[in-house]
């Protein structure tokens, strides 16, 4: 196929030539791959400046997505690639290929970087979702950082930098530039421009920007970053959100309640950090959903309200493909044997994603992790339905921009599958508000635990 550039695609282009260092945050589906590479192809063969470079990706767009970038454009067809995936051997056998693009899925990179050390052999490097590398606690950064002296090029790549906030942003950005925008450490990048926000005694939560400081950080990195939203280039197809209410069964009801109940005052008397509330809000949202694990790992049924609300959606859809989401194992267990008859097919390899795109697979189910960073899946559908949902605002919107993306002639429908009084409301809410961080995790659980506080009598 004949390439012919979106103005800001050229733009972008251009903007990684000129720049040792760059950033683009381009949401979803404005063809990030294709702009990088044909940098990449240029800096290669008419700028002679580069020779091996390296492409850090999720394990499936690095399997498939790049490759096949490379397969679609006829400018692009003297690019070789060798990807470093699966056993050791095959990495090892793949990295001692003659390529001009090494890909590697972001697990290994650690592996890489010992592997190589100071003898790192690439030149340029290019990180596909960069905000996978938001954590400066992470072993996939700190071994990044030690050979980042030694790549002359490097570009960032991603549609959310900071989906949780700008207090994400420090990792990210050093890889670029080794601190000189945004400091040395994270701890000096906080007490440059953020204030405590929520915090238990000593320990801080989340964190909030001083006066003047996003226009400061945005002006710091300005030089090195370029950010683009779809809505200002691309014709996005109409999208349409719905939240599906379902009353839990008197039971149904009661064992939520007992269950939270029991949940949080085991921890009532005890701080709410972080693992505790985060393992009451999965269970809670497993309740929600309908099943839970219990202490010896067993499946504990409770309720099949939401089954029933997706048989409807389904049968609205009159025939029409639907791509379902869903949160835990169970869930998907459940859902492939009430949906048997439909013949429903899980998203795990290549082939599944060709034949949803043809039409031929009724109902895709996929867990939002595994359908998120660059599949394109817009041509098989136009409905989605979250069966449960997910605290992870990047996970929500990646798996969202999978349909509602450049490329879909359809209005994209959106259903929400959401319990009633339960936890479920507190997530969407938080979707919606875009505040997903660990903060708003921990007061969902606070509230309920004052409530049940409020609940026990005084002395017990």
């Amino acid at each position: 196929m004949k390439y012919q550039p979106y103005h800001y695609q050229a733009y972008a282009t251009q903007w990684i030539i000129d720049k040792k260092k760059s950033a683009l945050f381009l949401e979803m589906g404005m063809g990030k791959s294709v702009t990088t590479l044909t940098a990449i192809f240029e800096l290669m063969y008419d700028y002679f400046d580069v020779s091996r470079v390296l492409v850090i990706a999720p394990l499936r767009v690095a399997s498939s997505t790049w490759e096949e970038e490379i397969d679609k454009w006829d400018h692009l067809k003297g690019l070789q690639i060798s990807k470093v995936l699966g056993s050791e051997r095959e990495r090892i056998a793949a990295l001692y290929k003659k390529a001009d693009i090494y890909i590697i899925n972001r697990e290994n990179v650690t592996w890489l970087v010992e592997r190589f050390g100071s003898d790192w052999p690439f030149d340029m490097v290019v990180i596909d979702e960069l905000s996978s590398f938001k954590s400066s606690k992470a072993q996939r950064f700190k071994s990044l950082k030690k050979v980042r002296p030694f790549i002359k090029r490097l570009v960032g790549l991603t549609g959310t930098p900071a989906p949780n906030g700008l207090i994400d942003l420090w990792p990210q950005i050093y890889l670029l530039d080794g601190g000189e925008r945004l400091g040395k450490t994270i701890t000096g990048y906080r007490e440059k421009f953020f204030l405590p926000n929520k915090r238990n005694q000593m320990i801080i939560y989340s964190w909030k920007l001083k006066d003047g400081a996003e226009e400061a950080i945005f002006e710091k990195i300005s030089d090195i970053c370029v950010s683009m939203k779809a809505e200002d280039y691309l014709e996005l197809p109409k999208r349409l959100d719905n939240i599906i209410p379902v009353d839990l069964p008197k039971k149904a009801k009661e064992q939520y309640e007992v269950l939270e109940k029991e949940l949080i005052l085991s921890i009532a008397d005890t701080d709410v950090l972080a693992g505790s509330a985060a393992v009451l809000a999965n269970k809670l949202l497993q309740i929600a959903n309908g099943a839970v694990y219990d202490e010896d790992g067993e499946v504990k049924h409770i309720h099949d309200e939401k089954l029933k609300a997706l048989d409807e959606l389904i049968e609205a859809a009159s025939g029409k493909p639907v791509l379902v989401f869903y949160g835990y194992q169970h869930d998907k267990d459940r859902l492939l044997t009430h949906l048997k008859k439909l013949q429903p097919r899980l998203l795990q390899t290549d082939q599944d994603i060709k034949d949803w795109n043809k039409g031929q697979v009724p109902i895709l189910l996929a867990h939002p992790a595994s359908a998120g960073h660059g599949l394109n899946l817009q041509t098989g559908g136009n409905i989605i339905i979250w069966f449960g949902l997910t605290w992870s605002l990047e996970l929500y919107q990646q798996a969202n921009a999978r349909l509602w993306r450049q490329g879909q002639k359809q209005t994209v429908v959106i259903h929400h599958i959401i319990a009633k009084d339960t936890i479920d409301e507190r997530v969407m809410k938080a979707l919606e508000d875009k505040d997903v961080s660990q903060a708003a995790l921990i007061e969902a659980v606070k509230a309920r635990v004052a409530k049940y506080k409020e609940d026990v009598p005084h002395g017990k």
